[in-house]
């Protein structure tokens, strides 16, 4: 068991390194479009990694790097999105139907789509993962339209606060975006909340 989870560790660890080494290569740019699309759906390792040696590296092109990340992630959103409604139609609902939790997926479903919005600009902003979010919100048939503005949003958040402060500061800045900014944009989240819940109920 320790066994497999170091393998796992080193597998995520060697996945680490390759995706840095991208930014470093002539076609730093398209690799991370890449990156960007997939880490939406299925890939493990955030774009970050690649976006911040690329900003440092050239700070007067930090808003081009981070306009290619929101539009590339934001088009693997929708292939998320896309898996989660479609794998769910194919595979899922055949499933629920044969041991009769239908229901309760639907009532699940009607939950998810109500503050639906707000689990994308969460998933979004923070460093919870995006594609888990892209996924479900198109299981449960979440408003495309939603979908999109949340995500648009959110990722646009993240990925320009980012090119603003390592285009402003660049490398001294670097340590806090990596352990510690993703801590801000949780706090951010939890004070948006908060202020939605007090106008709402308050």
């Amino acid at each position: 068991m320790l066994q497999r989870i170091k393998t796992g560790r080193d597998m995520l660890r060697g996945l680490y390194d390759w995706t840095i080494s991208l930014a470093e290569s002539r076609y730093a740019l398209w690799a991370l479009a890449f990156v960007a699309f997939v880490e939406s759906s299925v890939f493990p390792i955030p774009p970050d990694v690649i976006m911040i040696p690329m900003i440092i590296a050239a700070p007067r092109r930090a808003f081009l790097i981070a306009t290619v990340a929101l539009v590339a992630s934001v088009a693997g959103g929708m292939l998320g999105y896309y898996i989660g409604w479609g794998l769910f139609e194919s595979v899922g609902q055949p499933v629920l139907d044969f041991y009769g939790k239908t229901d309760a997926a639907a009532e699940f479903a009607a939950k998810y789509n109500e503050w639906g919005a707000w689990a994308v600009l969460i998933a979004g902003v923070t460093p919870f993962p995006y594609k888990v979010i892209t996924i479900l919100s198109g299981w449960t048939g979440l408003s495309f339209g939603v979908f999109m503005i949340a995500s648009i949003l959110a990722r646009g958040l993240r990925f320009f606060v980012v090119a603003a402060l390592l285009w402003k500061f660049g490398e001294p800045i670097r340590d806090f975006i990596e352990r510690r900014l993703g801590l801000v944009f949780i706090l951010f989240v939890v004070l948006l909340l908060g202020g939605f819940f007090a106008v709402k109920y308050l």
